[in-house]
């Protein structure tokens, strides 16, 4: 059975650092590109970061040079340093396989006050 357990989220202040994982199922995690998802309270769920199985990378605009993704493919996990973390970065957090999310895991809450 697939699945995604996420981790990490917090409470944390404007301008702080924060790093998810996200606990993946080996049977998806070694044959897909992952990636970190966020939705934030009444907009759409949206991917953020992405991470090839060979570790290329790629980030929607808004958190460009902000986040780092990476994998580590032995131990199935998958992580986000978030840097310089902004109020409009206030969103649940999920990751998922791409293009084609499997189910969802239940994500991690990422609250960032000013």
């Amino acid at each position: 059975q697939v699945q995604l357990v996420e981790s990490g989220g917090g409470l944390v202040q404007a301008g702080g650092s924060l790093t998810l994982s996200c606990a993946a199922s080996g049977s998806i995690f070694r044959i897909n590109t992952m990636g970190w998802y966020r939705q934030a309270p009444g907009k759409q769920r949206e991917l953020v970061a992405t991470i090839a199985i060979g570790g290329s990378t790629n980030y929607a605009d808004s958190v460009k040079g902000r986040f780092t993704i990476s994998r580590d493919n032995a131990k199935n996990t998958m992580y986000l340093q978030m840097n310089r973390l902004k109020l409009e970065d206030t969103a649940v957090y999920y990751c998922n396989t791409v293009p084609t999310p499997y189910r969802w895991g239940q994500g991690t809450q990422v609250t960032v006050a000013s």
